[in-house]
């Protein structure tokens, strides 16, 4: 016990003599710019070729190779969800055009294009005709217009219009009255002077067709009857009498994709004006042409080549043109979604098949997609896809007639 309150009085001296420190508290004071090391803000990243081609708000022509093909080597999934989103931007989504091709003139071209079946050079069995009646391109455009269609579009197989004084006569017939039938009048001719198409400029001709067909480096191997620069100037001589251009190019002529398909868009991307239309063609081949059995052009380069081309010239209408009958519906509504949104409907294409017009109608109501109306056409009311064939039309025509 005694021992007990002895400790207790050690303890209680030993705690008298330990000093008390006492703590400041810290307070927070803004610090003066003398206090804080003084460094430049981080100079933003330069945007990437892409997005400016997805934030564009309105076309360029000043691209290079390089920036196409940068884009075009973007993965699939984000070129096309770009181009998707472009093409909402500058397009009515869910619009397509429908066109209607008629071959008014069939074979007998001096050409030598190696795919081609109205070559002269080539055994295809197509038998040569001379240019249609005037009358019967007028009916056939009545019934492209009932079963909706509101581009009539006319191909004769020339190399040029060069002595063709009758036949020029007679296609400005045509065009005229497509015009007043109040549809768009397009043609595909061959190479034209400046007089040429100031003439159907005159006459009212909405678009004229000239294929580049490929890139400036891989044309001599399809072409060599005439020169990718006298294509160019077709089209020079077509964009400066007013007329719109339409322009484009066909996959699977034993081209590389990345370069070839970059250089087909760069060499229409930076002319002084986009092409208003930019048909995507995929080979049809055609026996006893050189391009049978050429190796067919897959879906994903046809897919890439489409959203590229959305995302470089944006305010172009991009139509599937030749080939899309082979494509399964799943295939078309893909390249829809990657920016297309033109197609040829009907009987027929030039000398291949073609999707017909209840076909597409089908399509058309189970993927919620609407016929385009454009302003060159002065189509006033809204297209109605009656499928009917032309005997059907023929009949109906004379019912009224002697009713």
């Amino acid at each position: 016990m005694e021992s007990t309150r002895v400790c207790q009085r050690a303890a209680h001296k030993a705690v008298q003599h330990i000093t008390f420190r006492s703590y400041s508290i810290v307070h927070d004071v803004p610090r003066t710019s003398a206090a804080i090391p003084h460094s430049a803000p981080p100079s933003p990243s330069p945007r990437s070729v892409f997005d400016e081609a997805v934030n564009a708000s309105a076309p360029r022509n000043t691209w290079t190779k390089d920036e196409i093909s940068e884009i075009y080597k973007t993965p699939l999934m984000d070129l096309a969800y770009a181009a998707s989103t472009v093409h909402r931007r500058f397009h009515k989504p869910g619009a397509v055009q429908l066109c209607t091709l008629m071959n008014i003139k069939t074979g007998g071209c001096t050409e030598d294009c190696s795919y081609c079946a109205q070559s002269s050079r080539y055994k295809t069995n197509l038998t040569a005709t001379k240019l249609s009646t005037v009358d019967s391109v007028l009916e056939a455009a009545r019934i492209a217009k009932a079963n909706g269609s509101n581009r009539f579009c006319m191909g004769a197989a020339w190399r040029d219009m060069k002595g063709r004084t009758r036949g020029m006569k007679n296609i400005v017939e045509m065009v005229k009255g497509v015009r007043g039938m109040g549809m768009e009048a397009c043609v595909t001719l061959g190479m034209l002077d400046k007089e040429q198409a100031r003439e159907l400029k005159d006459a009212g001709l909405t678009a004229y067709n000239h294929n580049l067909d490929t890139s400036r480096e891989h044309y001599p191997s399809v072409i060599s009857t005439r020169s990718y620069d006298e294509r160019l100037q077709t089209i020079e001589n077509v964009r400066e009498a007013g007329i719109h251009v339409c322009s484009g190019g066909i996959l699977g002529l034993g081209e590389v994709p990345l370069t070839d398909h970059v250089g087909l868009i760069y060499s229409l991307a930076t002319l002084p004006a986009h092409p208003e239309s930019f048909p995507v063609n995929k080979l049809v081949p055609i026996k006893g042409t050189p391009m049978y059995g050429n190796e067919p052009v897959k879906l994903e380069d046809i897919v890439r080549c489409i959203a590229t081309a959305r995302l470089i010239m944006p305010s172009t209408i991009i139509r599937l043109a030749a080939g899309r009958v082979s494509m399964p519906e799943s295939e078309q509504m893909l390249c829809f979604m990657a920016g297309a949104n033109a197609v040829f409907t009907g009987e027929k294409m030039l000398t291949t098949d073609c999707n017909g017009w209840d076909e597409d109608k089908a399509m058309f109501d189970r993927w919620g997609l609407s016929p385009m109306q454009t302003e060159a056409s002065k189509v006033v009311e809204e297209p109605k896809f009656s499928a009917q064939s032309f005997h059907a039309l023929k009949e109906n025509g004379t019912e009224q007639a002697t009713a």
